[in-house]
């Protein structure tokens, strides 16, 4: 990128040329496999990530090579994000930790969640927290919840926000929740993300307990009516409790997105008034 602007301000090239440029190195092609957004991070706030589950494996295992490739020079390889592979079993994550070993020499390491199903490949640092961020509240209703509630907490801890998490807490035993929300409140979280199958009830009680953005995540835990979380996904659409906002069945991945998203812009407009 600052070759292209270089060229542009010393008259080699011309603007319509320079955003041309620009473009193409913003999408990066993979040999016709996919298209990688390089730059999705510094317009969004958050890498693009790979989701695993829906690909071919040479395909998966060729994306990966790529993006090393792209960060490897004079046999070092340096990344500037970690790599975030999401959706991914096992049984591909131990066929992948086979195949790449050899990144193991170059200091590449592999941390893989397998109740998230997401592996991270990173360098230097796993996570890295800013205190700007503040903090996210993260509760599940029951144990069945905890994969997606992982996902979730996966992605926001890349993001740099810590995560604050209590799981099996749901209606059925309510009076577990509150000293739950209570700590939370008093570590000033600012949103919570909350995951429910079944009749999908725990994100509408908590929204009606705080004053801070409520994120719910149906999970597909459900049976009979409930089955594939669709229960749970009508009710939370359907929650007379005000900050509440909804994502789709099993959506780990964009409530902890979303959460972020949040954190992120209140650490910038704190930042903003000091100014």
């Amino acid at each position: 990128m600052k070759e292209i602007l270089k060229s542009l301000v010393e008259g080699k090239i011309s603007i319509e040329k320079c955003e041309t440029l620009l473009k193409a190195e913003s999408i990066r092609q993979l040999d016709e496999v996919a298209q990688i957004d390089t730059s999705r991070k510094d317009r969004t706030g958050f890498p693009e990530a790979i989701l695993a589950d829906s690909k071919d494996y040479e395909d998966l295992l060729a994306i990966i090579k790529r993006f090393l490739e792209k960060a490897e020079s004079n046999g070092s390889i340096e990344l500037k994000n970690n790599i975030i592979i999401t959706r991914l079993s096992k049984e591909r994550y131990e066929l992948l930790e086979k195949d790449l070993d050899y990144l193991f020499e170059k200091g590449i390491k592999f941390d893989y969640n397998k109740r998230a199903k997401i592996l991270i490949i990173y360098k230097d640092a796993l996570v890295n927290f800013n205190p700007e961020y503040g903090k996210i509240g993260l509760l599940t209703a029951g144990t069945s919840d905890i994969p997606i509630a992982e996902e979730a907490k996966v992605i926001v801890e890349q993001g740099g926000c810590e995560v604050i998490s209590s799981y099996d807490i749901g209606v059925a035993g309510i009076h577990r929740l509150f000293p739950q929300i209570a700590y939370m409140v008093e570590e000033d979280v600012c949103a919570f993300i909350v995951c429910a199958g079944m009749e999908g009830a725990l994100p509408s009680v908590v929204a009606g307990l705080v004053d801070v953005p409520v994120i719910a995540v149906p999970t597909s835990v459900g049976y009979g009516i409930g089955a594939d979380g669709k229960a749970a996904l009508y009710s939370m659409l359907q929650s007379c409790a005000p900050g509440l906002s909804v994502v789709n069945i099993d959506n780990g991945f964009g409530a902890g997105v979303c959460a972020l998203t949040i954190a992120k812009n209140i650490a910038k407009r704190v930042e903003s008034s000091k100014e």
